[in-house]
């Protein structure tokens, strides 16, 4: 049997990240490298130039030219945070090295924290992951489905009408020889309107897009891409197509993923950010050692988020 050089990589082991992270002092330093890699930039001004102290623990920046204070993490998605940045560097090697998605109540027991402080970081994160892959964009062959996460309520609507399914769209880029590369998640409904929205931010007008019959599809030529439409006839005997294995192995293993994870979410408030999450660890499998570091320069960029934007439902991103 042929080993699977993606699945079976080192990554970055617990060891190796405690040597790294282990202390709020060695994380600080890390972040400070990863924002400002030339040296600190006044964020109001620009000027490198500046002197530097401490406040309840936490380093300030001043700017020697216009004065302007600032902390390590102002200006970050850790902004406003009282814990330390440990314990967010081990959420963040966590989230980016297990091989199954990490609940927020495994979080919880991994921090030390409280079930809502661990609720609020694994948001928090997984909306640094969705902002970084807001601007995917996919070329070449690229496989396109049609999926829902949840199921049906007792009581409820059965089948595709049901309360608690999502719609999402699938689609994966491939290599000519029918490989997955790279994915991209978009939690919309299925109307020709939207799909074009989807095409016109997630399709290159080069690529060529494969998918069934489901007549909104169509709107991918709307930018100008090829679209090779097969009517599958659904049922379980459309999944076995080789011309959708990507996408259809890719949407197994992603239900299974999410279903042996989390008990329960809200499916319709934050279905966005699970298939974000999803997405960035797929888009980056390829180089597990690195991925945290990325996903560290990706949270400095990330304009901060107050715990109530993070909890107000946000369908449509």
């Amino acid at each position: 049997m042929t080993m699977n050089r993606v699945q079976f990589q080192p990554g970055l082991s617990m060891a190796e990240f405690m040597d790294r992270y282990g202390s709020d002092e060695q994380c600080e330093a890390a972040l400070i490298e990863s924002r400002w890699p030339s040296g600190f930039a006044c964020p109001a001004c620009g000027c490198g130039h500046s002197s530097s102290f401490r406040r309840q623990g936490r380093l300030y920046f001043q700017c020697a030219a216009c004065r302007h204070q600032c902390s390590v993490i102002a200006g970050t998605i850790f902004e406003a945070t009282k814990l330390g940045l440990s314990r967010w560097f081990l959420a963040m090697h966590l989230l980016t090295q297990s091989k199954n998605n990490v609940a927020a109540l495994e979080l919880m027991r991994h921090l030390g924290v409280c079930y809502k402080t661990a609720w609020l970081i694994k948001h928090k994160l997984m909306e640094v992951m969705r902002v970084r892959e807001d601007d995917r964009l996919l070329d070449g062959r690229v496989e396109l489905d049609d999926a829902y996460l949840g199921g049906e309520r007792s009581g409820g609507k059965p089948g595709r009408g049901s309360e608690n399914k999502v719609p999402f769209v699938a689609a994966v880029q491939t290599t000519p020889d029918g490989q997955p590369q790279f994915v991209c998640l978009r939690q919309q409904p299925f109307t020709y309107e939207e799909v074009a929205t989807f095409a016109a931010r997630s399709i290159a007008p080069s690529a060529t897009v494969v998918s069934d019959g489901l007549w909104c599809f169509d709107a991918v030529q709307m930018v100008g891409a090829e679209h090779e439409r097969i009517v599958t006839g659904g049922g379980k005997a459309s999944t076995k197509l080789p011309q959708f294995k990507a996408v259809n192995t890719f949407l197994g293993n992603l239900k299974r993923s999410l279903g042996g994870t989390y008990h329960a979410f809200d499916f319709a408030k934050y279905a966005h950010r699970y298939l974000a999450e999803a997405q960035y660890r797929f888009n980056r499998r390829f180089n597990l050692r690195s991925i945290l570091a990325r996903l560290l320069r990706a949270a400095c960029l990330t304009t901060p988020t107050p715990a109530l934007a993070i909890r107000v439902a946000e369908v449509g991103r």
